[in-house]
């Protein structure tokens, strides 16, 4: 894929919905979401748009070539060898994984350098991984917050004989993993990750997941500012004591979305922009019209109050958004059936394999279709062995999620 085959400019809160001031969310119409599903196939099954998820991709890409920074993108996401491959086509550097297995599958396809953003504690855990990178070269770095896990890597880098690169997992707000930056425990990190073997201080590592609970485009837009200015002080203070910092990476579609990218900021690692979902619907920074994957499920069974679809929890996921800050309800629905007209509806509970959509007056016949939009497209394209790419012209073409089940 070139940059040449599509036009795109970055997503808006504009296009197909209207500001609901009270919320600083967005209200879509039904136009935005409406496309109708591929040819028949079995249902439930995850469909990405493939126009949308190159626009979404390209939107990405541009704002970090406006920035100067490297694109390292999460791909946690999708956890498919195409995507990432296309993503680097556009002008990725390598990607970002979140466990030692997944970034396992990336560095055997071929990906040239990937961030596995993790904490690593114990060797073994990369005992896997660490004889492919050898081999193939693949250029590694990872993340340290604590004494024990900068030993982790040391011994395992030592074990194999490679260089790990290795950031501090700086916590700028969010309460996951990480250092507060003004903890004095983060210049001393940041000097013993330096001074140990088979490592060297690859810089400094965020995640804002915070920005996942922004109230409005301001709010959204000081996290990322915040963010920033935390790794510039720290970086400031490492650099007064001769601790040099190469890179200060961030990462979370919110912010980068929502805010220009620092001009300090070397790296971004954003995931879920290519496929967006009623999180980042909800946060103002993209339409209905972007968002690039839904499930396409059927209508099963109907009674006083809701028509029940197969399509539950091991389908969609029972999480609400990104760190759980999503919206009400698990996704929303319309019509796959070519019936642009029908409206939309929120999937509002679920079971393990059943769906239930609230009539709101307005019933679907049994055996017809519908596309749910996830509030968390993460979580529910996790859940399936393959997905559906449904090209421009109708056509469809089956990939695996290659990295699905990386749970170590």
């Amino acid at each position: 894929m070139t940059t040449s085959e599509v036009t795109v400019a970055a997503p808006t809160a504009a296009g197909n919905a209207t500001t609901d001031i009270t919320m600083g969310s967005t209200v879509p119409s039904a136009s935005g979401f409406w496309r109708p599903a591929a040819a028949e196939r079995p249902t439930p099954y995850i469909e990405v748009d493939e126009a949308r998820l190159k626009r979404n991709m390209l939107a990405m890409q541009h704002r970090a070539d406006a920035a100067g920074a490297a694109m390292f993108p999460h791909v946690k996401t999708h956890k498919s060898v195409h995507i990432a491959r296309q993503q680097l086509a556009l002008g990725g550097l390598g990607i970002t994984a979140s466990k030692p297995s997944e970034a396992l599958v990336f560095a055997e396809a071929g990906i040239p350098a990937i961030i596995l953003a993790y904490p690593i504690v114990k060797a073994q855990s990369l005992d896997r991984l660490l004889p492919v990178v050898k081999a193939r070269g693949t250029k590694l770095r990872t993340i340290a917050a604590s004494e024990a896990g900068v030993d982790a890597l040391s011994a395992a880098a030592s074990h194999h004989d490679v260089e790990i690169g290795v950031f501090l997992k700086v916590d700028v707000g969010l309460g996951r993993v990480g250092v507060k930056p003004n903890d004095p425990a983060a210049l001393e990190l940041c000097a013993r990750i330096a001074a140990a073997d088979g490592l060297r201080l690859a810089g400094l590592l965020s995640h804002a997941g915070h920005s996942y609970a922004a109230h409005g485009p301001e709010a959204l837009a000081k996290v990322a500012r915040d963010e920033a200015a935390d790794l510039i002080g720290l970086a400031g203070k490492l650099r007064a004591r001769g601790i040099a910092v190469d890179c200060l990476s961030v990462g979370a579609t919110p912010t980068c979305l929502g805010a220009p990218v620092a001009p300090a900021v070397d790296c971004i690692r954003p995931g879920n922009y290519v496929f967006l979902d009623g999180t980042a619907l909800r946060l103002g920074v993209c339409t209905a019209d972007d968002l690039a994957l839904s499930v396409v499920a059927r209508v099963v069974a109907s009674n006083d109050t809701h028509f029940i679809l197969d399509a539950g929890s091991k389908s969609m996921s029972s999480d609400r958004g990104a760190h759980g800050m999503g919206g009400a309800g698990f996704g929303t629905v319309v019509s796959a059936e070519g019936n642009s007209e029908a409206g939309m509806w929120t999937l509002e509970r679920l079971s393990e394999e059943h769906g239930f959509v609230p009539f709101s007056g307005r019933p679907l016949p049994l055996g017809s279709r519908v596309r749910v939009f996830p509030n968390h497209s993460c979580a529910s394209i996790a859940n399936f062995d393959h997905f559906t790419l449904r090209h421009a012209d109708g056509e469809a073409t089956v990939l695996p999620v290659d990295a699905r089940s990386c749970q170590t």
